[in-house]
Formats: structure tokens, sequence, C-alpha cells
């Protein structure tokens, strides 16, 4: 287990000096009440003061209810100052546009315009406030891919990318945060009854140890396999010529 005191020190200072560096007064994330916008919300605001969250409800009842009731109970425990933008709206008129009434859009596309939204949201606040984006994707959706390339993998900075689910869960514990994040099943919340790990197919456990180990189940190992391979295009940088 890591030493959570020294990691909190590590990333506050990590964060003041990515803001610094950027001439920016402050940090900007979307916070949904998970694990993962819980703790970097807590971290940044630790280290600086002008920390917003984002409520960004997209189409998804659990957006309306548990996850902002979640994200607000989180932002009152630790003084984070939040916004709502509700994108429901926009979200239906933009598929409208694209789809027509053809019904032409997969699911596969469907599912990947919230998070798209989300971060034109957050990068819009961020230029209009002089604000930095913060990541909140982890070291073991990283690797699996489970993230919407140019939606919540885009950002200025990640207090949390080198940590396992696993490790998350922990430090969440060390800094004391709500039983119930801590508790819920992890979900992206982009459609009704989602979960990550219904999603993949596979437990966030046996991921953490995939990449810890390398020691997981053969049909866990195979599951995990090919999602790492069929994602490599999110983790570069677009090719050039």
């Amino acid at each position: 287990m890591r030493n959570y005191e020294n990691e909190l020190e590590k990333r506050i200072e990590f964060i003041r000096g990515a803001i610094k560096s950027a001439g920016a007064s402050g940090a900007v994330f979307g916070i949904s009440g998970g694990k993962d916008s819980s703790l970097v919300g807590i971290l940044c605001k630790k280290a600086c003061g002008n920390t917003l969250g984002v409520i960004m409800p997209c189409s998804s009842k659990r957006n309306y209810e548990s996850d902002k009731t979640d994200a607000e109970l989180v932002a009152e425990k630790y003084g984070i100052e939040t916004r709502i933008v509700d994108l429901s709206q926009t979200k239906n008129k933009l598929v409208l546009a694209i789809d027509g009434k053809k019904n032409k859009l997969k699911n596969s596309s469907l599912v990947n315009i919230a998070p798209r939204l989300r971060m034109t949201t957050l990068y819009a606040i961020a230029a209009n406030e002089n604000l930095l984006v913060a990541g909140t994707g982890n070291r073991s959706e990283t690797y699996m891919g489970y993230f919407t390339k140019w939606g919540d993998g885009a950002c200025d900075f990640n207090p949390i990318q080198d940590l396992t689910v696993s490790e998350i869960y922990e430090f969440l514990r060390f800094l004391g945060a709500p039983d119930g994040i801590i508790e819920k099943a992890p979900s992206a919340g982009l459609f009704e009854g989602q979960t990550d790990e219904k999603e993949m197919g596979v437990s966030y456990k046996s991921i953490d140890d995939f990449i810890l180990t390398g020691k997981v189940k053969e049909k866990d190992g195979e599951i995990i396999e090919r999602y790492h391979a069929s994602s490599e295009h999110k983790r570069r940088m677009p090719l050039s010529f």
C-alpha cells in the first residue's frame, strides 16, 4: 500500500505547479459523484482554493438523481464550489442535427456524445475564467481504453493518472470520503443501468491484478488484453505524416 500522506503532499505540489506554470488562477473539473472525480476534486481543493466542480447531467436519469446527490455531498464536505450545466437538450439537438429522424447513429456513437459535450463545457469555462481542466481518468481505465477519446480523456493535467482503481479507493478512505462514494458501483452514467464492470465484462480487481502482477483468470486476461490492444490509438497522439 502507498503512503498516502506522502502521496497527498506530492500531488498537491504537482497541481500547484501545473496551475502556476500555465499562469492559470485555478482548476475546473467534472464532478459526477464517482470515485475518480471525487478524489480529483478533493486533491484540487487542497491544492488550490479556486477549484470549481461542474455537474453536467446529460439525459441519463441517474445523472439527475444519485450522481448529482453524491457530487453535492462531496462538494459540501470538502468546500468545493459547484455549478450545474444541463446538457440534455444540447445533446438531443446535436443528435437530431446529425441523425435527422433516420436513427442511423449506433449506440457506441451516441454514448460518446455526452463525454465530449462535457469536455467542451469544461474547456469553455476554463478559457473564460482562466482555469485549467483537471482530468479524472485512472490507470486501470487508461489501460483498458475505457474512456472517450477527446471526451473524458481530454485534460490539462491529471493528478490520479498513475493510480489503479484499488488505489483510488484506498486514497479516498485515507481522505475520509463518504462511504457512499466508495461503496457505489463504478459507472460513467452513460445510460440507464450502466456499470463499468458489467459493460467491460471484467472486474476492476482483475484489471488491477493484471496490471500489477499479471496474474488473473485466463478468461479475464483475454478480455483485458483485447481491450488494451484495440484501444491503443486512444493512448497516443494523432498520427502525423
